[in-house]
């Protein structure tokens, strides 16, 4: 699984920005998640941007403190830059440039940020190559590729309840009604993947419906207690059971760093966590500030109980980037 972050395309734009024409005078970005990158890409090369609908109907430029901040209107630019994240088959960046050029006098150039290799020479310019499977931070939870995912309840699609909301008593019960949402996928996911007790499956269902969450199935522990919980330490095995046994489920997205490590050594499939903004994939290196992600020591300490509990686990049951060019 491919993944690049908003992180990513900063320090891509970093190394690349000086391969870009240095006449560029205005960026336009070409959809909701080209804007992104459009705003991203000007901010690095201190150059005013807008989108396509706005340049389609020659607005005035927002007054920025740049050299091309005297242009008035989005048509008295010399050389524009378009750019999208992916290459769009439904609107090839190419033939908006064309479009764009009927209006102007200008020159119209392209940036895909991110295409894939067979589409490299869709635009002129881009950041990285990167093939599928693959998947974005601005646009995970609306991709199709999550129609086949796993994904954790707390910490993912709402927030993790305190130590003193997790007394798995009436607390526990007013946390369950009413946590507030975080990341609500605009995708049906496969199948959510909770350690929450099945007692509380009423609650947890309710709570979906009401944030308008299509899943197909809800998979939850099937234990006494959140005390019998805490005791077998089986917060990720039982995700990464669930996770193994679904051939066709291409991703895991958890919350906690720990976990994610977990549940992707166990499965040999890839895990992106939310805790760290990272995916986890077999026979990545980690970098040591990893551990530094909540607190240093602690989380050492948590990282060392998960791997010790997946070592004993499975005694007991064995089991080419190109750049701006």
């Amino acid at each position: 699984m491919n993944y690049k972050s908003i992180s990513d395309v900063t320090t891509l734009m970093n190394y690349g920005a000086g391969k870009l024409p240095a006449d560029v005078d205005l960026i336009v970005g070409t959809s909701r998640y080209g804007m992104l990158l459009a705003d991203i890409v000007s901010l690095k090369l201190n150059l005013p941007h807008t989108s396509l609908d706005a340049f389609l109907r020659n607005d005035k430029v927002t007054p920025a403190n740049t050299a091309a901040s005297s242009l008035a209107r989005c048509w008295d630019a010399k050389k524009i830059l378009v750019v999208d994240d992916v290459h769009n088959e439904s609107k090839p960046i190419r033939k908006v440039a064309t479009e764009m050029a009927r209006l102007f006098s200008g020159k119209v150039i392209t940036l895909i940020a991110f295409p894939e290799k067979a589409e490299v020479n869709q635009a002129d310019h881009h950041l990285d190559v990167v093939d599928s499977p693959r998947v974005f931070e601005w646009n995970m939870m609306h991709d199709p590729l999550i129609n086949n995912a796993c994904l954790d309840i707390d910490g993912v699609l709402c927030l993790d309840p305190t130590v003193a909301e997790n007394d798995d008593g009436e607390k526990y019960l007013q946390f369950l009604n009413n946590t507030l949402p975080l990341h609500i996928p605009s995708q049906p996911v496969a199948h959510l993947v909770t350690s929450r007790l099945e007692k509380y499956r009423e609650q947890t269902e309710q709570w979906l419906e009401r944030q308008g969450v299509r899943y197909g199935q809800l998979h939850m522990l099937n234990l006494p207690s959140a005390a019998e919980r805490q005791r077998l330490r089986i917060h990720y095995r039982f995700k990464a059971e669930v996770y193994r046994s679904l051939p066709d489920s291409v991703l895991f997205i958890e919350s906690e760093k720990a976990q994610a490590v977990g549940i992707m050594e166990a499965t040999g499939k890839p895990v992106f966590c939310v805790e760290t903004n990272r995916m986890y994939v077999p026979g990545m290196a980690f970098h040591p500030d990893d551990a530094q992600s909540r607190g240093g020591l602690l989380e050492k300490i948590r990282q060392l109980k998960y791997r010790l509990g997946l070592m004993l686990s499975r005694q007991a049951s064995p089991t080419a980037a190109t750049r701006i060019t």
